[in-house]
């Protein structure tokens, strides 16, 4: 949402309120410093060990008292989060029209992702206006009965903030450097395989087995691992207990934004199981190996950007060994067209909610 922030925040005649829910604090602080966001309104719900009850009901009582005093003509919210379904039935609740940024992704399996699918199944059924990130959203949201004149195809502004990082990065030689230095373990002579993982349907054996995966990547002898471990202990116990001692892999805490860009660039292959890095990566020119079984972003996977290996080892195995050992293949999956946008998608919301209701 940081692109549509800085872009209604330059937009006259808007009076924009933001408000977070800090669902994941360490994540969240980081990237208002890095985009200069100053929320109006923190609920500030983070709490150890909560459960998505917790999350829902937290958001829905937090929210009520601030719609009642802000009366807002729209509510937007972004994606599929927890937070952006309580969000969004806050809204409903108080006949607040709800529009919704990166509407229209599925997979079509309630339990994969969960509770991802049903969230934003829920925003869409609930909400007035639709910004679907590519035209295959645009057809999921039609055939499930959504006007064609309550949806816009605007790209994602996950696009926008990747480019707008990466410029800051290139262009400021200090920032590069710092980079550069804090990942100074990493031999340059070897490939970077970079990996995220922190699904819940992916926790147990679906773990284990990428975890095996990633040690016989590492054996190869020409490829280190780095592998910023997600902090939720369904995560941390099986990877640290199986890797922690692994030649060639790296075990990092979750990284910030800004050097989590820098890495994606640095990297020559990404395996991960989050959709935003299935977007940014091919914006990147860097193949994906998606450890799903499903995925609301086959787009991707039709520009062949993607590859679904699920936690299947030899699948993981197999095609990270022929991204590395078979140049044109690597060529044709970091060349492939970018199905998620250029990096204007906020400007088109902007231009929607304020000149084309």
């Amino acid at each position: 949402m940081a692109p549509l922030v800085k872009a209604f925040s330059t937009t006259p005649g808007v009076e924009l309120k933001v408000c977070v829910t800090a669902q994941h604090r360490e994540m969240l602080d980081q990237v208002l410093q890095i985009f200069d966001i100053t929320p109006d309104f923190d609920l500030n719900i983070m709490r150890p060990g909560q459960s998505l009850t917790d999350v829902t009901a937290n958001v829905l009582r937090g929210l009520e008292p601030i719609i009642k005093e802000v009366d807002p003509d729209w509510v937007l919210v972004h994606g599929d989060t927890t937070t952006a379904m309580a969000a969004a039935l806050a809204a409903f609740y108080h006949q607040i029209p709800i529009a919704h940024v990166e509407a229209g992704l599925r997979t079509g399996d309630l339990l994969r992702p969960w509770p991802e699918e049903m969230n934003r199944k829920v925003i869409d059924a609930i909400g007035q206006l639709m910004f679907a990130p590519t035209e295959g959203s645009r057809k999921t949201l039609l055939r499930e009965g959504i006007s064609d004149d309550a949806i816009v195809v605007t790209g994602n502004t996950v696009i926008d903030a990747l480019l707008d990082v990466v410029e800051r990065i290139e262009s400021n030689p200090n920032i590069e450097a710092g980079l550069k230095a804090k990942f100074d373990f990493l031999n340059p002579n070897k490939h970077l395989i970079l990996v995220t993982g922190h699904r819940r349907e992916s926790f147990g054996d679906g773990m284990l087995r990428l975890c095996e995966a990633l040690m016989q990547i590492a054996a190869r002898g020409d490829a280190q691992v780095l592998y910023p471990v997600h902090l939720n202990q369904n995560v941390q116990r099986p990877v640290k207990e199986l890797l922690g001692n692994s030649k060639d892999i790296f075990l990092i805490e979750p990284q910030e934004y800004l050097p989590f860009i820098y890495l994606m660039n640095r990297s020559e292959i990404i395996i991960t199981d989050s959709g935003g890095v299935q977007e940014e990566a091919p914006a990147l020119g860097k193949p994906v190996l998606v450890t799903r079984e499903v995925t609301e972003r086959p787009e991707a996977v039709t520009a062949g950007t993607a590859i679904l290996v699920g936690t299947d080892t030899d699948k993981i195995v197999s095609h990270t060994a022929r991204l590395l050992d078979d140049r044109s293949f690597y060529e044709r999956m970091s060349n492939a067209h970018n199905p998620y946008g250029d990096g204007k998608a906020a400007q088109r919301i902007v231009e929607k909610i304020c000149h084309g209701i």
